[in-house]
C-alpha cells in the first residue's frame, strides 16, 4: 500500500510539474511568479483608487475598458508584430515599458496629484503595451518548452497567475490599510525587474526557435481568413469572446460586490480575489497532469463556471462568497487552460501569433464592452445582478459550444497534448 501511494505521488509530481524541468521555462516561471504578484497588487490598488476618487461603478468600468480597448483595436496588429519579431526581445521591451508606467502611477498617487483623467491615459497606454505583450508572451511559452510540454506549461503558468491572485491581493490589502495606495504601484514597478533578469539569464540555444515571418502586406487579413477556414478555432474563439466579454469582469464585479453589497473595505475585495486564486491554484494542479482534453470538457466547464458564479451572486455573507469564489476559481483556470491549449495546438506555426492575438482580442479586448455593461448594471441595478449576468454569459457560451463544436468536423475526438494537431495537410501545429 505504501509503495503504491509513493508511486502515485511520484507520477503526480512528474506529470504535474514536467515543464519545470526545462531551465528556460523554470526561469520564466520564477520571474513571472514575482512580477504577477505585483500586477495583482496594482489591480487591487487601481480599482480601489477609482472608487476612492469617484465612488462610481461606471467609472470603474470605464477605466477597465480603457485598459483593454487597445487590445480590441490593435490586438490583431500586435499578433502580426509578434510573428515578425523575436518573442524574447519583444517581451523584454514590453515588460520594461510596463515597469515605467507603474512607476509613473506610483509617483502620481504618492504626491497626491492623481486625477481620474490621468488614470484614463495610463490605463490606455498599458493597454497598448498589452496588445503586443499578450500574443508574444503566450507563444514564447511554446518556444521555451516545445509541443510536448505545452499543455502542462500553459496550465502551470495559469496556476502561478492565480497563485499571485492570492499573494498579491493579500499583500495589497495589508499595504493599503497600513501605508496607503502608492506602495502597491511602486512594488509592481520593481517586480518587473524579476522577469527582465530571468529573460537575460535564458539560454538561446535551448529555445524551440520559430523563424519570424517576413514583413508583407495583408498578413492580418491572412490570419483572419485562416481562422475563418478552421471551424474548431473559430468556434473556440467565439466561446472565449462570450466569456471574456461578460464573465471575466471580476475587476469590475468584485470591488462593487465587496463595497456595496457587503459594505467592506479593500480587505474584503482582496479576500474575494484571493479566494478565487486559491480555487484556481487547486484547479491548476488538478489540470496540469492531464494528457488529454476534449471540446466536451470545455463545454461542461463553461456550464459549471456560470452556475458557480450565479451561486456566488446569491450568497448571504462575504464569508460564504469567499468560499464560493474558491469553486469559481477552479472552473476559471480549467476554462482558460483548456481553451488556450486547444487553440495553440490547432494553429499552424506561421499563424500561431496571429491566432493568439485573436485570443487576446476575444479574451481581453472584449473587456471594454463588458466592463461598461457590468459596471452600469452593478451601479444602477446591484452588484448581485452584475455577477448574475456574468454567470449566465458563461452558460450561454456552453450552449453555443455544445451546438457548434458538436457539429464541427474535429481532427480528433480527443486533442492530445503531447502531439501536434494538423489543421490542413500543409498546416500542422
Amino acid at each position: 500500500m505504501k509503495n503504491n501511494l509513493l508511486s502515485l505521488l511520484q507520477k503526480f509530481k512528474q506529470n504535474t510539474f514536467s515543464s519545470l524541468k526545462i531551465r528556460n521555462y523554470r526561469l520564466y516561471f520564477i520571474g513571472q511568479s514575482i512580477s504577477l504578484s505585483g500586477t495583482w497588487m496594482q489591480t487591487i490598488g487601481q480599482a480601489w483608487l477609482v472608487l476612492k476618487l469617484t465612488n462610481s461603478g461606471t467609472a470603474l468600468g470605464l477605466v477597465t475598458a480603457l485598459q483593454f480597448l487597445p487590445v480590441l483595436i490593435f490586438g490583431g496588429m500586435g499578433g502580426v508584430i509578434a510573428d515578425r519579431q523575436s518573442k524574447r526581445k519583444l517581451i523584454f521591451f514590453t515588460q520594461s515599458v510596463s515597469a515605467i508606467l507603474a512607476f509613473i502611477l506610483a509617483v502620481l498617487v504618492f504626491t497626491e496629484l492623481i486625477k481620474l483623467w490621468m488614470l484614463f491615459i495610463l490605463a490606455s497606454l498599458l493597454g497598448l503595451v498589452n496588445a503586443i505583450d499578450n500574443p508574444a508572451r503566450r507563444i514564447f511559452v511554446l518556444e521555451m518548452v516545445g509541443k510536448k510540454d505545452l499543455g502542462n506549461a500553459v496550465t502551470l503558468f495559469s496556476t502561478v497567475f492565480n497563485l499571485s491572485r492570492i499573494v498579491g491581493p493579500a499583500i495589497a490589502g495589508a499595504v493599503i490599510a497600513s501605508f496607503g495606495l502608492a506602495p502597491c504601484f511602486f512594488i509592481n514597478a520593481v517586480s518587473f525587474v524579476a522577469v527582465i533578469v530571468c529573460l537575460l539569464m535564458m539560454r538561446s540555444n535551448e529555445l524551440h526557435y520559430v523563424e519570424p515571418v517576413k514583413k508583407a502586406k495583408g498578413q492580418l487579413r491572412e490570419g483572419l481568413k485562416y481562422v475563418q477556414s478552421a471551424p474548431l478555432l473559430r468556434n473556440l474563439l467565439v466561446m472565449v469572446a462570450i466569456v471574456g466579454t461578460l464573465t471575466f469582469e471580476f475587476q469590475v464585479n468584485l470591488p462593487l460586490f465587496a463595497k456595496f453589497t457587503f459594505n467592506t473595505n479593500a480587505d474584503g475585495f482582496a479576500l474575494l480575489n484571493s479566494g478565487m486564486g486559491v480555487g484556481a491554484v487547486i484547479g491548476g494542479l488538478l489540470t496540469a497532469g492531464r494528457k488529454k482534453v476534449s471540446p466536451r470538457d470545455l463545454i461542461l466547464i463553461s456550464f459549471l463556471f456560470g452556475i458557480t458564479i450565479i451561486f456566488t451572486a446569491l450568497t448571504p455573507t462575504i464569508h460564504v462568497a469567499i468560499l464560493s469564489m474558491i469553486i469559481v476559481g477552479i472552473f476559471l483556470i480549467q476554462f482558460t487552460s483548456y481553451a488556450e491549449t486547444m487553440i495553440q495546438l490547432e494553429s499552424a506555426p506561421n499563424m500561431r501569433s496571429r491566432v493568439m492575438s485573436l485570443w487576446s482580442i476575444a479574451f481581453l479586448g472584449s473587456t471594454p464592452i463588458g466592463g461598461l455593461i457590468i459596471g452600469w448594471i452593478g451601479e444602477y441595478a446591484s452588484p448581485r445582478w452584475g455577477l448574475t449576468v456574468s454567470g449566465f454569459a458563461a452558460i450561454f457560451a456552453g450552449f453555443y459550444g455544445f451546438l457548434k463544436i458538436k457539429n464541427s468536423k474535429l481532427n480528433s475526438d480527443k486533442l492530445e497534448l503531447t502531439e501536434p494537431i494538423p489543421v490542413e495537410d500543409n498546416k500542422g501545429a
